[in-house]
């Protein structure tokens, strides 16, 4: 019993320690991919290295890298794949869509609801599809 728990406990601290390699690993390829794939794909092989881990794949597609990682040996071996990169363009927290047409709605460039950009309109503007009293409009042109 005491060496199946032993065993389950090493498969687990391969699979963190691969984890781990491959999340450090991904961003220091995203990080210097200016200098190109191959350089990039070198400092994620010696970030893995550090982390006692071994780098099985490094790709770099755009500013995004993805990267596969193991660690460990025989039956207790862990691989993990990572990817860093930029977030994904995302409207403002609380901006709705053109066309939206409800009590509150809050309009391009408005920080929050209620806020009111330079030049917008309120009480009853009709403005982009603004149709609810209290909305606030895209801000005039």
């Amino acid at each position: 019993m005491f060496g199946v728990v032993l065993a389950l406990g090493q498969a687990v601290v391969a699979r963190h320690r691969a984890a781990g390699g491959a999340d450090l690993a991904a961003l220091a390829a995203a990080e210097h991919w200016a200098r190109g794939a191959t350089a990039a794909c070198a400092r994620a092989e010696r970030i893995a290295a550090a982390q006692e881990t071994r780098l099985v794949r490094c790709a770099l597609t755009g500013q995004v890298s993805d990267v596969t990682v193991a660690s460990g040996r025989g039956p207790f071996t862990a691989e993990v794949r990572a990817r860093a990169g930029p977030p994904p363009e995302r409207p403002p927290a609380g901006a709705a869509p053109k066309g939206a047409a409800s009590a509150g709605a809050v309009w391009e460039g408005a920080a929050s609801a209620g806020a009111l950009p330079e030049g917008a309109l309120r009480a009853g503007a009709a403005a982009e599809g603004a149709a609810a009293e209290g909305a606030v409009a895209k801000r005039a042109p």
